[in-house]
C-alpha cells in the first residue's frame, strides 16, 4: 500500500501600524507587532511589539522595562499667559491621559475580527518658556533651582495621581519630563509665578497592548484604528490654556502573525506495509488468522496555527479508502491520526487515534495550546478483522491502494 501525504501550509500573519503625515487636524501614527513561533520558547504565545521605540524610552530604556514609548510631533501651545496659582486648575499645567484600557477591532482580508486593547501608561514632553526660568522668578539662581521655584517642585516629581518616572532634563528655558499614569485622572502643576508664554514641543506616550492569542488567529494581516481626541475635555486633555495644534490622534494598527505548519515523514514513510501483530508467523505455522492488519506510521510535526485534516482516496469505500487485489476484491482501509498532547480539537479533547474520514467529520479543527515544535505524531492504517478474513480467502494475493492525508491550515 502506498500513502501519499500532501501538506498545505499558510504560515505568515502580521501585527503592525504605520506613521504618515496627517492633516492639520489629525495626527496619525503606526504601531506594529508580529508573532513568530519560537522553538526556544514554545509556550510564548505573544505578539512582539516591532514599533520603533522613540522618545523617552529610547533615551532612558532602563526607566521603561517592559514598556514602549512613541514621540509624537504634536506641538501644544499656550493661548495666553498662565497666571500664578490659578483657582481653576484647568488654567494651569493640566494633564490627563487615556490610562484606562480601550478596546478596538482588527480585521483581516477574509473579514475575521479580533480584539486588541491599549492603554496609555505614561505621558511626557519638554515644556519651553519664552525666556529663562530664572528671569520669571527674580533671577540670580541656577536653572534647575529656578524651574523648581517656578512650580514649587521639580517636574520630575509628578503631581498625584501621576507617578515619578525617573529622569528629567533641563536648560535655562526648558524642562523635559515623563510621568506614569496609573489611573485616568488629572495631574496638575500650578505655577507659583506668572508665565507669559509656554509650549510643549512634542508628546511622548508610553503605552501597553493586550493582543489576542495568535495561535487562535488565521495567518495574514489584520488592521484596525484607535482614535483619541486631543484638547480640552478630550481623551488627552491639557487644560484650557495649553492647546494642541491637532485635534485627534489616530493609531493605525497592523497585526502580523507568521505561522508554521510542517509535517516531516521519515525516509520511505510514504510507503506503508500492513502486517499482523508479530508478523505472519502465527498464520503460516499455526494457521491462526490475524485479528487485524495494521501499521502505525510516525512523523514529526511543527505547528503554531489551527488546521484541519482531510482524507482523499484512490479507491473509495463508504466514508474511507479501500484496498484492491489483482482479482478486483476490495476491502476498506481505516485511517486515523494521533497528535501531540498540546494539540486539541474544537471541543478541547486530545487527539488519539482519531479516524480520518472522507467527509472530514471529527478532524475539522485542531488547535495548538502552545507552539508544537518537532513533536512526534502518528498516522494509523488498519484493516479490521472481518475484512482480514475476506482477504485470507485469496492467499498470496496483494492488496494495494492510495490514501492521501492532507493537513490544511486554511480553516
Amino acid at each position: 500500500m502506498r500513502v501519499t501525504i500532501k501538506c498545505f501550509s499558510k504560515y505568515w500573519l502580521a501585527l503592525g501600524c504605520v506613521l504618515w503625515a496627517g492633516s492639520a487636524m489629525a495626527l496619525v501614527q503606526e504601531v506594529t507587532a508580529v508573532f513568530r513561533p519560537d522553538p526556544v520558547r514554545p509556550d510564548h504565545n505573544q505578539f512582539i511589539n516591532t514599533t520603533p521605540v522613540s522618545g523617552y524610552c529610547a533615551t532612558w530604556p532602563d526607566q521603561c522595562r517592559g514598556r514602549f514609548s512613541i514621540r509624537l510631533p504634536l506641538e501644544i501651545r499656550a493661548n495666553g499667559p498662565m497666571a500664578a496659582n490659578p483657582s481653576d486648575w484647568r488654567q494651569a499645567a493640566y494633564w490627563k491621559a487615556p490610562a484606562q484600557w480601550r478596546t478596538f477591532t482588527v480585521v483581516n482580508s477574509l473579514g475575521e475580527e479580533e480584539t486588541v486593547e491599549m492603554r496609555i501608561s505614561g505621558i511626557g514632553s519638554t515644556y519651553r518658556l519664552d525666556r529663562p526660568a530664572a528671569e520669571l522668578v527674580g533671577g540670580g539662581i541656577p536653572s534647575v533651582t529656578a524651574h523648581n521655584k517656578l512650580w514649587g517642585l521639580s517636574w520630575v516629581s509628578a503631581p498625584k495621581p501621576c507617578q515619578y518616572s525617573g529622569v528629567g532634563f533641563y536648560g535655562d528655558a526648558h524642562y523635559g519630563f515623563m510621568w506614569k499614569t496609573p489611573v485616568e485622572e488629572r495631574c496638575v502643576k500650578l505655577p507659583k509665578y506668572p508665565i507669559p508664554f509656554m509650549a510643549y514641543d512634542y508628546l511622548d506616550i508610553v503605552y501597553e497592548l493586550r493582543t489576542p492569542n495568535p495561535l487562535q488567529m488565521s495567518a495574514g494581516l489584520y488592521s484596525g484604528t484607535l482614535t483619541y481626541g486631543l484638547g480640552p475635555l478630550q481623551d488627552f486633555d491639557f487644560g484650557d490654556v495649553m492647546l494642541p495644534l491637532d485635534s485627534a490622534l489616530s493609531l493605525n494598527f497592523s497585526l502580523t502573525v507568521e505561522h508554521i505548519l510542517r509535517v516531516v515523514l521519515p525516509a520511505g514513510g510514504n510507503r506503508v506495509e500492513l502486517l499482523p501483530q508479530g508478523g505472519w508467523q502465527a498464520w503460516l505455522h499455526q494457521g491462526r488468522p490475524p485479528s487485524r492488519l495494521f501499521r502505525d506510521q510516525t512523523f514529526t510535526l511543527h505547528a503554531s496555527s489551527r488546521f484541519k485534516m482531510q482524507l482523499e482516496c484512490g479507491l473509495v469505500i463508504g466514508n474511507t479508502c479501500g484496498l484492491r487485489n489483482e482479482e478486483g476484491d476490495e476491502v476498506p482501509l481505516q485511517v486515523g491520526v494521533t497528535l501531540p498532547h498540546s494539540l486539541i480539537d474544537q471541543y478541547g479533547q486530545a487527539v488519539t487515534k482519531r479516524p480520518l474520514r472522507l467527509d472530514g467529520s471529527g478532524t475539522e479543527l485542531f488547535q495548538p495550546v502552545s507552539y508544537v515544535n518537532n513533536r512526534p505524531a502518528s498516522l494509523h492504517f488498519e484493516v479490521e478483522k472481518a475484512h482480514v478474513s475476506q482477504m485470507l480467502k485469496n492467499p498470496g494475493s496483494t492488496y494495494t491502494g492510495v490514501a492521501t492525508v492532507i493537513w490544511d491550515s486554511e480553516v
